[in-house]
């Protein structure tokens, strides 16, 4: 890959110097890269259940729009684009692990079909598809096309960003097409912040071409102006959040910048092949290697760099919006191998075929807990084999967060038991996390048999708080006990007095 300073720009420079394709090559162009996205991502769509981060989801989503409102002033404001949009989405689809995920599927299919337009304009049609394609088979595009989080909607949401700034720049003169980038870059920063860097590699671009065109300095600074206009409240009530959400990421040292390319692909050996696919990147125009090399690098950098404050952001996570630039980049350098059709087609299956272990990894049934497994459904399934009306439940909050919305996601909708020990739930509080009695032993009720539910497979009474356990052991008694995959599920039966 070549990046040199950026030059002079005419209105063609981000344009291929390719003869242009005939209607049907256009429509396949963005149609097939969607296709084959979509078929990859929704195969398994459902083989995971559903993580933590994604019952925080559930969670919001399942509130009303003035409890989701009133929680982002407490917390997770960064998020809250998403969790309206999903509010919505959930009202008129329900919300099964499927309905959950489908968006963020369509997100990376439409990412894929974005990709394939901006190597058709950077480096021609070959490149283009090629990239798409590429993009398709990254095992974290799959990964991420099956999490109910944002991180997917943020890649289709740059990617589309950008398309829009190249399209403005063709016609500069048009408010409309200066309001579409403007418009789309505030739903970056609205789903998330960090993915704004990308801003960096896009003043590359307006620089290279204002040089030519001096109006647009101030056509593109109004666009960002506006931008930072819609984004600003949450930026501001988002940096004051930023500690309590992320006190648990630790400073990165020198080395963790290498982890963090490998997580991002979710596969060492894809990392490696598409970076050196890109390093073989070429054009005879040097704005396209300029911007796509801008924003692959700069923002795992500009992240890496702020974690070293009061607050780390170094998670792979929040720079996944990079991966349509290293397709793009691993793209143009695959069409530079001799044009033969089944040469670049072995070469893509080869990959293809050597990601499939990464591929199969990211469907496992716990993936998305990882590295902490916790069988949710299994747990649910043994409750309701044998419950039995009036029955009351205790969670083990103090080890495992979530484990509470996890059991409750896979249990029937009707089966209801009062939670012992909750004193007002998170949902009451406009807050993420529940508050539970001060004082266990009288918020015993003198229910006949309470289910407990800890992480691991220790003796049930040591994984919960202490008070909590002590108030449980003097009036009831272990009754059984079975373990599934990261869980113990236990019945306790009240002692009879004496």
């Amino acid at each position: 890959m070549v990046i040199t300073a950026p030059i002079p720009a005419s209105r063609d420079e981000f344009r291929s110097a390719e003869a242009p394709e005939p209607g049907g090559s256009r429509t396949g162009l963005w149609l097939w890269p969607f296709v084959l996205t979509f078929g990859l991502t929704d195969y398994g769509l459902a083989d995971s259940q559903l993580g933590r981060d994604e019952l925080v989801t559930w969670d919001m989503v399942n509130r009303s729009t003035g409890q989701i409102l009133a929680t982002l002033q407490n917390v997770d404001a960064v998020h809250g684009t998403y969790y309206l949009l999903m509010h919505l989405w959930v009202g008129l689809f329900g919300d099964s692990v499927i309905s959950l995920r489908i968006p963020t599927a369509l997100a990376v299919a439409g990412t894929a079909s974005v990709v394939s337009l901006i190597g058709d304009r950077l480096f021609g049609h070959r490149a283009g598809i090629l990239a798409g394609i590429l993009f398709a088979i990254v095992p974290a595009v799959s990964r991420y096309g099956q999490e109910a989080r944002s991180y997917a909607l943020v890649i289709f949401a740059v990617s589309l960003a950008t398309l829009l700034l190249l399209r403005a720049l063709d016609n500069p003169r048009s408010p409309w097409r200066w309001a579409a980038y403007s418009l789309t870059l505030a739903v970056v920063g609205l789903l998330h912040l960090i993915a704004l860097s990308v801003v960096l590699a896009h003043a590359c671009v307006l620089a290279a071409h204002a040089r030519q065109d001096r109006s647009l300095w101030w056509k593109s600074g109004l666009a960002l102006l506006a931008t930072a206009g819609c984004v600003a409240p949450v930026a501001l009530l988002g940096r004051s959040q930023a500690q309590r959400q992320l006190y648990w990421v630790p400073e990165p040292d020198s080395w963790a910048f290498l982890s963090m390319m490998r997580d991002v692909f979710a596969s060492a050996l894809c990392a490696g092949a598409l970076i050196a696919l890109a390093l073989l990147a070429r054009s005879p125009r040097k704005a396209p290697l300029l911007l796509c090399g801008t924003w692959a690098l700069v923002p795992p950098v500009l992240v890496w760099l702020a974690s070293h404050g009061e607050v780390s952001y170094f998670r792979h996570v929040y720079v996944l919006f990079t991966l349509p630039a290293w397709a793009l980049l691993a793209g143009a350098g695959l069409s530079t191998v001799p044009r033969s059709r089944k040469a670049t087609a072995a070469l893509v299956a080869a990959l293809a075929v050597l990601t499939l272990s990464d591929q199969k990894q990211m469907r496992q049934p716990f993936e998305h807990d990882a590295p902490v497994p916790l069988d949710y459904a299994a747990a649910a399934d043994v409750i309701k084999q044998r419950h039995q009306p009036g029955d009351a439940v205790v969670y083990d909050r103090a080890n495992t967060w979530k484990l509470d919305s996890g059991v409750q996601y896979y249990l029937p909708r009707d089966l209801k038991m009062r939670d012992v020990f909750l004193s007002r739930t998170p949902t009451a509080i406009n807050d993420l996390y529940p508050v539970e009695c001060s004082a266990p032993v009288h918020c015993l009720k003198g229910e006949q048999r309470i289910w407990l539910l800890t992480q691991g497979a220790d003796f049930p009474f040591t994984a919960i708080n202490p008070m909590q356990a002590n108030a449980l052991q003097s009036q009831y008694k272990l009754s059984a006990s079975e373990s599934v995959t990261g869980m113990t599920v236990s019945l306790l039966v009240r002692k009879e007095k004496s």
